[in-house]
């Protein structure tokens, strides 16, 4: 039984690391007024913030469709794979998944097992990563899937964001959590709730009281397995350096990961965006 695992762009993995691990990663596409670009492949972090400056009209996305993963399916099944295991975007802000599991039903020429994440970014990525390395051991689904749902089960995060706009615009959040964060001027501090909805966690006035809520939460988080912490930033890298400094005095033992978000998930956060996941490390299963 040979086992494949595909994500998408959201979890914005380093190409050499999905590489290295057979991970497929589909691109989401961005939509600038009529020009479509795929996440990753022919628009970077860099340029989309440049395009994001210059238009007035901000972008949206569109999703994975089922004719790029039915292409998946068939290299992968060319290639012998049986199984793909698919760890996207949480269903709580898309449809994606329930889309996937009704489709997957007719896909013939390959096994195909829906992974909700209900997360994004680094903790999708996280997911990936585990159920790639128990799938280059010779595991297969039936194994790989409980082992994910104990490590989605494991996963927090804080996400820290200048102002509420953009995920009101696009209806990630609701318009009355948005006015409220915006009347006051504050840091918003938002988390994904168990249904991978993204919910408003508490608020504070800086980022530097920011950080210090989230080392506190990560501090009353009891793992019985080493942990990971994963600082992803929109393009605020001197920030994202001092937040992993913090954390490496505060935590010695958590393996520390870094990781842009990608503009898939900048459309919906705005720029200079922080972000910190803290899980069971997925390399120590």
């Amino acid at each position: 039984m040979k086992t494949a695992v595909i994500t998408d762009s959201a979890s914005y993995l380093d190409p050499v690391v999905a590489a290295k691990y057979n991970i497929t990663v589909l691109p989401i596409t961005v939509i600038f007024g009529t020009k479509e670009f795929h996440d990753g492949v022919d628009i970077t972090s860099q340029e989309f913030l440049k395009k994001l400056a210059d238009n007035e009209k901000l972008p949206t996305t569109a999703q994975v469709t089922m004719g790029q993963m039915q292409e998946a399916f068939d290299m992968l099944s060319d290639k012998g794979y049986d199984e793909a295991i698919c760890v996207n975007l949480s269903s709580g802000i898309t449809t994606f998944y329930e889309n996937l599991v009704a489709y997957s039903r007719d896909v013939t020429n390959i096994k195909v097992y829906p992974f909700d994440s209900k997360i994004a970014s680094a903790g999708e990525a996280d997911l990936c990563l585990l159920a790639a390395k128990m799938a280059e051991k010779g595991a297969n689904a039936d194994t790989i899937i409980p082992k994910l749902e104990l490590l989605r089960d494991s996963i927090r995060v804080s996400l820290v964001v200048d102002s509420l706009d953009h995920l009101q615009r696009t209806g990630r959040i609701s318009n009355t959590s948005a006015f409220f964060g915006n009347l006051l001027k504050i840091k918003p501090i938002l988390t994904f709730d168990k249904a991978g909805k993204i919910v408003p966690e508490a608020k504070e006035r800086t980022m530097k009281q920011a950080l210090q809520r989230i080392i506190n939460s990560i501090d009353q988080t009891e793992f019985d397995q080493p942990m990971r912490i994963s600082v992803v930033d929109a393009n605020n890298p001197d920030l994202s350096r001092s937040w992993v400094t913090a954390f490496r005095e505060h935590f010695p033992k958590a393996n520390i990961s870094t990781y842009q978000i990608s503009p898939a998930i900048t459309v919906h956060t705005g720029e200079k965006a922080m972000g910190v996941v803290w899980d069971l490390d997925w390399d120590k299963f």
